[in-house]
C-alpha cells in the first residue's frame, strides 16, 4: 500500500473477512453493553495499530517502527497533528539531554521531588517513575529518528517554584525551526495552528514574552528583529519555516515518512475488537467502509481528550461549561475513551482540563496568558472584586474561578486595564496604541469607558466595589507587595512581565483612562481525564487489572501531572513519553 494513502474501496472490500475476529464493542455510538458479532473486510494487519496522529500517537508509531515493529497510524481528522500542531509545544522532560547540556542543575532526585509534590495524589508514584525515567530517553530517540531539534527555553520557569525540587530557570525545551518542505506533499495535510505566526517573521514561543513589550523593551525590539532576519533568511533559502507545534507535528511526521510508517488520514476509529479478552484491533472506517485492522501486537490509544463533546463536557466537568471555550483540536470528542470504556476500561480524572481563562472572541476563543500578566491588569468577579493572583498558572486562574463561590461560580470574571497598558503592550495581535477590533466590542468580548463607575455599569459588577478594588491594587503596584494574593512572590509570576517596571515588574497601577474590561471565560487545552494506565501504559480494568492488547497515552489516558501542571509543556512531554513507553512495551512482550 502506497505510503500515507488508504485502500481503495475495491481494495476494502475485497480484503477479506477475519473468521473468528470476536466481538465488536461499542460499535457507532460506544456504548457500553452494544454488541455485535459478525465478519467485517480487512484493511491490513500490523503489529500495532496507534489510533491518533498527534504527540502520543506519531511518537509512539516512530518508537515502535525504531524497533523493528509493523505499525500503522489511523486518524479521524482530515489532518495530522492533533492538539500539538496548534500549541507552542514546550516540552516538559526534566533531565533531559539538552537541558543537562546547557548546565541545568537538574537531578532526577530534584525531578521526583517536584512532580510528586505537583500531582498532589493525582498519579501513582510508579507512573511518575515511568515518565521521569524514560522522558530523556524518548526525546532521545524523537533527535535521531526524526528531523528534530529542541532547544532549552531558558528562563521559563517550572510553574510551582516555591515547591520543593523546581527549577527556576526552567526545565522545557521547545523545537528548533523545520522547514516544512521537507514534508514534499504532506506539508498540505498539516493542521493549522492555533496563531500563525506573521508572515516573514520566524518566532518561537520563547519569543513571544518579548515581542509582547517590543515596544517599551530594547531586549524585545531585538528580539523582533531577529525573528524578522531569520524570516528573511529563510525567505531567501526558499525555505518554509516552522516553527513551534507546527515544527513539532512536521518533525514526527517527518521520521514516520523515513521510517515507512502509513498514517491514514479520514479514518476515525468505530470500536475496539476483542478477541478471548484481548484487543486484537479496530473497526475504522477506511474509505467509508467499516473495516477490520488487526493489531497483534496491541493498540495504542491516542486520540486526545473529550474537549469537544458537549455530552462529556457536562457529564464530567465542572459547570458552566462549553465546547466554545477550548483551544484542543476540533476533532477531539472522546473517541478513543469512550471505546475504552465499552470494554471495561476504567478512568480517572475526568474533572480536570489543562485550564486557562480564555477571551470568547468572535473568531476563536483567545488563549490570555501574557496579557494577565503584564503589569497594570487586575481580574476581577462579577461582584468587582479580585480573587486570584493574576499573574499565577493559568490552570490555577480557572480553578480560582470555579472554586472561589462553589454554589454559584462567577463566570465570566473580567480583566481590567487602562490606556496606558494599551499603550504598552500588544494584546493578542493588536500592536500597542492600536484600536482593538470592533468585533470584539460587538460580541461583548471587551467593554471601555473613561471612567471606572463606567466600565462597572457596563459589565455589570458594583461600581463602588470595583474602584476599591482598584484603588487597593494601585496601592500594591506603589510599594510592590500585593498583600492580598501575593503577585510576584515566585519566577514564574516574572515571567511575562515588563522589567522596567518597579518595585515589583508584575504590579502597577491602572490610573489613564479609557479603562478597558475583557470578558473571561474558563478556557482549557484540552481535558487531561482518561483512561487509567499503569506505569508501562497498558490501560486497567475497574480492579486494577491490565486489559490485554489495549495501551494509552496523551489526553485519552488520565494524565501523570494529576491535580495540576508542572511547567511549559507539562502535556506534551508526558503525551510523547507514554506514547514511547507504550510501544517500548509492546516490543517487549
Amino acid at each position: 500500500m502506497p505510503e500515507n494513502s488508504h485502500p481503495t474501496r475495491r481494495q476494502v472490500l475485497t480484503g477479506g473477512a477475519v473468521a473468528g475476529a470476536g466481538l465488536l464493542f461499542g460499535a457507532g455510538a460506544f456504548s457500553p453493553g452494544r454488541a455485535r458479532a459478525g465478519t467485517l473486510p480487512v484493511a491490513g494487519t500490523y503489529d500495532v495499530v496507534v489510533v491518533g496522529a498527534g504527540a502520543a500517537g506519531m511518537t509512539a508509531a516512530l518508537t515502535a517502527a525504531s524497533l523493528g515493529l509493523s505499525v500503522v497510524v489511523i486518524e479521524k481528522a482530515d489532518v495530522f497533528g492533533g492538539s500539538l500542531a496548534r500549541s507552542g509545544s514546550g516540552v516538559w522532560i526534566p533531565n533531559n539531554s539538552v537541558i543537562l547540556a546547557a548546565g541545568v542543575p537538574d537531578t532526577p532526585a530534584l525531578a521526583a521531588e517536584y512532580l510528586a509534590a505537583v500531582a498532589d495524589g493525582g498519579s501513582t508514584a510508579a507512573r511518575q517513575a515511568a515518565f521521569l525515567s524514560n522522558g530523556p530517553a524518548m526525546l532521545n530517540l524523537v533527535m535521531s529518528a526524526s528531523p528534530l531539534k529542541y532547544q532549552w527555553m531558558q528562563g521559563y520557569s517550572d510553574y510551582y517554584c516555591l515547591l520543593p525540587g523546581s527549577m527556576p530557570n526552567g526545565r522545557s525545551v521547545e523545537p528548533s525551526m523545520i522547514n516544512g518542505k521537507i514534508l514534499g506533499s504532506q506539508l498540505a495535510n498539516l493542521r493549522a495552528p492555533y496563531m500563525a505566526v506573521p508572515s516573514g517573521l520566524v518566532v518561537y514561543d520563547a519569543d513571544y514574552k518579548w515581542i509582547q513589550i517590543a515596544a517599551v523593551n530594547a531586549h524585545g525590539a531585538e528580539v523582533e528583529a531577529d525573528c524578522l532576519a531569520l524570516g528573511t533568511e529563510a525567505a531567501l533559502l526558499g525555505e518554509t519555516p516552522l516553527t513551534m507545534g507546527q515544527a513539532s507535528a512536521a518533525g514526527l511526521r517527518a521520521g514516520l515518512i523515513s521510517a515507512g510508517v502509513p498514517v491514514w488520514l479520514s479514518t476515525p476509529m468505530e470500536s475496539l475488537t476483542v478477541t478471548s479478552g484481548t484487543v486484537t484491533g479496530v473497526v475504522a472506517t477506511v474509505s467509508g467502509v467499516s473495516s477490520l485492522i488487526n493489531a497483534t501486537g496491541g493498540v495504542i490509544i491516542a486520540a486526545g481528550g473529550f474537549e469537544h463533546n458537549l455530552a462529556m463536557r457536562t457529564q464530567y466537568l465542572p459547570q458552566p461549561v462549553s465546547t466554545a471555550w477550548t483551544l484542543g483540536a476540533d476533532t477531539n470528542t472522546g473517541d478513543g475513551i469512550q471505546a475504552g470504556l465499552a470494554v471495561g476500561a476504567a478512568v480517572a480524572l475526568m474533572d480536570q482540563a489543562w485550564w486557562g481563562p480564555v477571551i470568547a472572541t468572535p473568531d476563536q476563543p483567545y488563549f490570555c496568558l501574557a496579557e494577565r500578566t503584564e503589569p497594570g491588569g487586575l481580574i476581577v468577579n462579577q461582584a468587582g472584586q479580585r480573587f486570584v493572583d493574576e499573574a499565577a498558572p493559568y490552570g490555577d486562574v480557572v480553578k480560582a474561578m470555579y472554586t472561589q463561590n462553589p454554589d454559584s461560580p462567577d463566570i465570566p470574571c473580567w480583566l481590567i486595564v487602562d490606556q496606558n497598558y494599551r499603550d504598552r503592550y500588544m494584546f493578542d495581535e493588536t500592536l500597542p496604541t492600536l484600536p482593538l477590533p470592533s468585533s470584539w466590542y460587538s460580541a461583548g468580548a471587551v467593554y471601555s469607558s473613561a471612567t471606572i463607575a463606567g466600565l462597572a455599569n457596563a459589565i455589570g459588577v458594583p461600581a463602588g466595589n470595583l474602584e476599591a478594588t482598584i484603588t487597593r491594587f494601585n496601592g500594591f503596584a506603589a510599594t510592590g507587595v500585593d498583600s492580598d494574593f501575593s503577585r510576584g512572590v515566585n519566577f514564574y509570576d516574572h515571567y511575562y512581565t515588563d522589567p522596567a517596571i518597579t518595585p515589583n515588574s508584575c504590579l502597577a497601577p491602572l490610573w489613564l483612562p479609557p479603562y478597558y474590561a475583557f470578558q473571561l471565560q474558563p478556557g482549557d487545552l484540552g481535558t487531561k481525564g482518561g483512561l487509567v494506565t499503569d506505569a508501562s501504559a497498558r490501560v486497567l480494568d475497574a480492579n486494577g487489572d491490565v486489559i490485554p492488547g489495549l495501551y494509552a497515552a496523551g489526553n485519552s489516558s488520565a494524565a501523570v501531572m494529576g491535580y495540576s501542571y508542572a511547567g511549559a509543556g507539562a502535556t506534551i512531554g508526558p503525551a510523547m513519553t507514554f506514547g514511547y513507553v507504550a510501544a517500548k512495551t509492546i516490543a517487549s512482550s
